[in-house]
């Protein structure tokens, strides 16, 4: 059995230090250490700027370290990715392009020359043609996207939740861009996938899976150490997207049609053109109210450049804009997928008070009346985050 196994770390740049300390303990170094006593284990993880410099802030330079020596060493592969993870399909290019810029300036900065610019990771794997485009002219050359923005089980059967035939080993190339693609997934990606694979190992198959590497210790504990079994396993096989990809991408190109999409999104949604539901839901007036800020925001970037308190502004939009501040607000239940019911009004509103300080910190005279319109917006949310609270959710995650 060969096991590509690719893994996010994310921590939001504004969240509290004790939660990254939890991460940290319970899933990043659980992962370190095993790697470094499987030297011949291979992975490919994501590991966003903004948590590099929390950790680095919080003096886990030791962590880093010994994860800059794995990837030197050829075991772990960096992806390229959003520095504050925003959403990047409802962001204008502007941004797109800076906070992935603002991501590779972090890496180059703690990995140096171990990170190349191969694959990149959509935050979500929130997909459109026109992020892929930008991504492209970039310089990346492939992205990791979920089974159903393939377009596959569309066409096959709506209603059929997984496809037994669909081709995990092909490499497929975007018509829309021209990057290259890998598909996870979804079924076992949703699971704990060690419990899923260890009764799959004498199988001469190939599994593609995409998690956040809370998974592993923080969000599930895994208390008979199924990651640790398999990886003991001399039944099994793991390299990195990009070796795969050497090694698969020989024969002739096999061009498709991607779907707008994210590793969230249901068939239905993506059939109706709502991929994004979760995030920016029509009927969710917290979401909407939430985008309207964030637009004023961003419109406030170019023509305020000069201003004095132009670091400021920056240092809190990135981290109001990051895609936690408005899945929180979704209400949706991740229960049955190793996740949490997907309320939390003090996520909102650290994301919420962050947009707001943005427009705030700006000192030209002329943005007056755009942080009075800011503000107007800022009251109306917290009215309805509260009353959303109370009247709706507080009793589903007491």
């Amino acid at each position: 059995m060969t096991w590509l196994n690719f893994l996010h770390f994310y921590q939001p740049a504004n969240i509290e230090d004790y939660k990254i300390k939890q991460a940290l303990d319970k899933s990043y170094w659980r992962l370190v250490r095993l790697m470094e006593e499987h030297p011949d284990l291979k992975m490919t993880f994501n590991i966003n700027g903004c948590l590099l410099e929390r950790l680095a802030d919080n003096g886990q330079i030791d962590f880093i370290r010994r994860l800059k020596n794995l990837v030197i060493r050829g075991q772990v592969e960096l992806t390229g990715s959003a520095a504050y993870h925003g959403f990047l399909p409802l962001l204008p290019e502007f941004e797109v392009v800076l906070q992935i810029k603002t991501n590779e300036k972090i890496l180059k900065k703690y990995f140096g020359a171990a990170f190349k610019k191969n694959g990149f990771f959509l935050p979500e794997m929130a997909y459109n043609s026109e992020i892929a485009k930008v991504i492209k002219k970039l310089g990346y050359e492939w992205l990791i996207l979920d089974e159903y923005s393939s377009g596959h089980h569309l066409k096959n059967n709506l209603e059929k939740r997984f496809s037994d035939d669909f081709n995990f080993n092909h490499v497929y190339l975007d018509k829309n861009s021209g990057l290259k693609i890998i598909f996870r997934s979804r079924e076992i990606s949703n699971s704990y996938p060690p419990d899923k694979l260890l009764g799959l190992l004498k199988e001469d198959k190939l599994f593609i899976t995409a998690t956040d590497a809370e998974l592993y210790g923080l969000r599930h504990q895994d208390p008979t150490g199924e990651m640790e079994r398999i990886v003991k396993s001399p039944e099994l096989k793991t390299t990195t997207i990009s070796e795969f990809i050497r090694k698969t991408y020989l024969k002739k190109e096999e061009p498709i049609k991607i779907y707008a999409s994210s590793w969230e999104s249901s068939l239905l949604e993506i059939k109706k053109g709502e991929a994004y539901n979760l995030w920016a839901d029509k009927k969710n007036k917290i979401q909407n109210y939430l985008w309207k800020l964030a637009y004023l925001c961003l419109a406030l970037d170019e023509p305020y450049q000069n201003d004095k308190n132009y670091f400021w502004y920056r240092w809190h939009l990135v981290r109001g804009l990051a895609s936690c501040t408005f899945w929180w607000a979704s209400g949706k239940d991740f229960s049955k997928e190793y996740g949490p019911y997907a309320w939390s009004p003090d996520d909102i509103e650290r994301g919420l008070e962050d947009l707001i300080r943005s427009v705030r910190s700006l000192s030209d005279l002329k943005t007056k009346q755009k942080k009075l319109e800011a503000e107007k917006y800022y009251l109306v949310i917290k009215k309805l985050i509260w009353t959303s609270h109370w009247q709706k959710h507080w009793q589903k995650i007491v």
